[in-house]
């Protein structure tokens, strides 16, 4: 049963737009799953051109959204919201998350937490001395911090940089939007991501290698920003971008669906995406590349499919995608998708927060950092 409701203020990157960001995705899923069990929940986004031009949600159900142009309108207009909630997350890539960080710690009454949907990429820019949205001496004045990433980084926090409770919060999937539907495959493997310089090669392994040695395959990467001197196969078709009101309808028209992980992520480990959840529900066979504590989410060989580094030309993924029955396959894919609603559904993620909540509450005033 969830605790008594709180009030909660999220001030994140973006939640009305998922144009070229997977924020948007994550925030929906955790906050619909708060919802459902009770809570009451104010999203602060910056408003941006960018994403004022892409709004593929700009009214949630489940929570209300409150634009602003500047931090002193965000401390003029939304004070009172913020001293007065149980729980203010900030997260990570806000527009001068620094200013926004500490006006939070200075102004909230209630439990404070940083919500990193950046785990390791943050870690990085802070040992180069780069503080776009975090710096060092904000991460002790979080109650929590809510990491993207579990295994050893979350020592690390604690340990480095002073973090008072430093907690795993993984990405989780919207149950009522993903699941499987039936009808016949277009692709035989499909990949949805932004491009990213350090992910190009991964895809070029795993997907655009496979479909040169298979001409008769068919092959589909969604997703915006790639340049235009990428030299795709004709079997690789391509889309710019795909709403999340889409992906659903592109993970059931595919046989297999790829997972490419940023290199910051695989360095740090225990890093799933978003995308690997909304395929795993909607039961599509998952081929992923290989790093550490993705054995912890999905059992290799029953629930997902790791590709070898050692496989430049994507021999190991053609002969899947040619030689796996498709009777082994569908029930790969409900495995994986049997795994993701026990463990990670946004009503799931949302009952790991309240615990993390109470556990903060549970604590002495005395005992929290100043």
């Amino acid at each position: 049963m969830a605790p008594r409701p709180l009030s909660v203020v999220v001030l994140g990157l973006s939640i009305t737009s998922s144009w070229g960001n997977g924020h948007a995705t994550t925030f929906r899923a955790l906050l619909k799953g708060m919802r459902a069990r009770g809570h009451d929940i104010l999203f602060l986004e910056r408003d941006k051109p960018w994403y004022a031009d892409n709004r593929d949600l700009a009214n949630p159900e489940f929570c209300r959204v409150a634009l602003y142009d500047s931090v002193d309108e965000l401390a003029g207009r939304h004070a009172a919201a913020v001293r007065d909630a149980d729980l203010v997350i900030v997260g990570s890539y806000v527009p001068e998350g620094v200013a926004v960080g500490r006006w939070v710690q200075e102004t909230a009454e209630g439990v404070t937490a940083f919500y990193d949907i950046d785990t390791p990429v943050t870690v990085a820019r802070l040992e180069r001395g780069d503080t776009e949205y975090l710096s060092p001496d904000l991460i002790p004045g979080f109650d929590l911090y809510l990491s993207f990433t579990g295994g050893p980084i979350l020592d690390r926090l604690e340990r480095d940089y002073g973090a008072q409770r430093a907690r795993v919060l993984y990405c989780s999937v919207d149950a009522d939007a993903y699941y499987p539907e039936l009808g016949p495959a277009r692709w035989d493997l499909g990949y949805l991501g932004t491009y990213s310089p350090d992910r190009q090669p991964t895809l070029e392994r795993l997907l655009v290698a496979p479909a040169r040695r298979w001409e008769r395959g068919s092959f589909i990467v969604a997703g915006p920003q790639y340049p235009d001197d990428v030299d795709w196969p004709v079997n690789v078709e391509r889309i710019s971008h795909l709403p999340p009101a889409e992906h659903r309808r592109f993970y059931n028209a595919q046989r297999f669906t790829l997972n490419v992980t940023r290199a910051d992520m695989i360095a740090a480990g225990w890093s799933p995406s978003v995308r690997l959840f909304e395929a795993a529900a909607c039961g599509t066979p998952i081929v992923s590349d290989r790093w550490d504590g993705l054995d912890t989410l999905f059992a290799p060989g029953e629930e997902i499919l790791i590709a070898d580094d050692g496989d430049p030309g994507g021999e190991q993924v053609m002969r899947w995608l040619r030689d796996t029955p498709a009777a082994r396959a569908r029930a790969m894919g409900r495995a994986a998708r049997r795994r993701v609603l026990a463990a990670h559904t946004g009503v799931r993620r949302a009952a790991e927060l309240e615990s993390y909540v109470q556990e903060v509450r549970a604590e002495p005033l005395s005992a929290r950092a100043l």
